[in-house]
């Protein structure tokens, strides 16, 4: 009499498809919420095109922070570089869009290296009360500098993302062009931390003085790593300024630090996938919790501390830890 081979044979033989591994529960989420509001469009699509805009910001912060161990409060005064010289340029000046956004992103990087190379030489609290500055400072140029910023009458005006002379304006397009600068961004990350210079980043985010004794310039790595997470921070804030069409000095304040800090932990610090998962989960959990009316900021709080409680190392470690234990056993 015949007999059917047993679940384990059968998948062995490769007749069923094996069990889709937990570590790409966070990428499918992610794909699924995009889909989502491709499909819907309207007010949901915006709220996701911003989420994709903090993916950019967040992904260089977990570069720094993440991956080089080091703390930066002042990534908010990059994006806001990148912002204003964007919007500048291409209101002012007439610049079309895409040019103004690459000298944004050039102006951010070398403000960066003329701050970053005696700032890095603190650490611990000291490094992060100096990125604290930073960002402070930048606020107030863009609130004083009236001439050229506007204060806080803020600019208008500013020309949707495009190349030439088409445009995206609609909500869908800009969903779309986000959704491939984010994903780009989250690749170019992995490449990164694959690279040798991504394990000099990790090298020193383990150990400084283990960082040394393999050879590795501390100073210099540190110095990488702050540029090119203000390079990420730059790309956001110009991408922000075209998608909405307006800046103002209180967009990039200290509310985007807190976010971004939100998004990293929440997503997984350290993980290639946690500044995704993250910036769309935090941006959508207002939005799911709004019915709850008066005790919106109530429910928002105790889902945040659970989330920290139950995934220390946010979202993504929490599901590569699942994974591997369930390998294990």
């Amino acid at each position: 009499m015949m007999t059917l081979p047993n679940t384990t044979s059968t998948e062995r033989a490769g007749l069923l498809p094996r069990a889709l591994p937990l570590q790409l529960l966070p990428w499918a989420v992610s794909a699924a919420i995009v889909g989502y509001a491709f499909v819907v469009g309207g007010y949901i699509a915006t709220v996701i095109a911003f989420a994709l805009v903090y993916v950019v910001f967040v992904t260089g912060l977990n570069l720094f922070m993440g991956f080089a161990n080091q703390v930066s409060f002042g990534q908010n005064a990059f994006a806001g570089l990148g912002g204003y010289a964007s919007a500048i340029l291409s209101t002012t000046y007439n610049w079309p869009v895409l040019p103004a956004m690459i000298a944004g992103i050039v102006l951010a990087v070398v403000i960066a290296l003329i701050i970053g190379y005696p700032t890095l030489r603190l650490k611990g609290h000291y490094l992060a009360m100096a990125t604290l500055a930073i960002g402070l400072i930048t606020y107030e140029i863009a609130v004083e500098w009236q001439s050229m910023t506007q204060g806080y009458l803020g600019i208008s005006g500013i020309p949707p993302l495009g190349i030439g002379s088409y445009e995206i304006i609609s909500d869908r397009g800009q969903l779309a062009i986000l959704s491939i600068v984010a994903l780009l961004a989250v690749f170019i990350a992995a490449r990164i931390k694959s690279s040798r210079m991504g394990r000099a980043f990790l090298a020193l985010g383990a150990s400084e003085n283990a960082a040394l004794a393999l050879g590795i310039n501390v100073s210099r790595t540190k110095l990488i790593a702050f540029l090119t997470a203000a390079a990420f921070a730059a790309l956001a804030g110009a991408l922000f300024v075209h998608v909405v069409g307006y800046v103002s000095p209180e967009v990039f304040g200290l509310h985007m630090v807190i976010l971004g800090f939100t998004m990293l932990y929440v997503g997984g610090i350290g993980s290639i996938a946690g500044p995704l998962i993250g910036a769309l989960l935090i941006s959508l959990l207002p939005e799911v919790l709004r019915g709850f009316k008066d005790y919106q900021d109530l429910f928002y709080g105790a889902a945040l501390i659970l989330l920290l409680i139950y995934a220390p190392r946010g979202l993504a470690a929490f599901f590569e830890r699942r994974e591997r234990t369930g390998s294990a056993s």
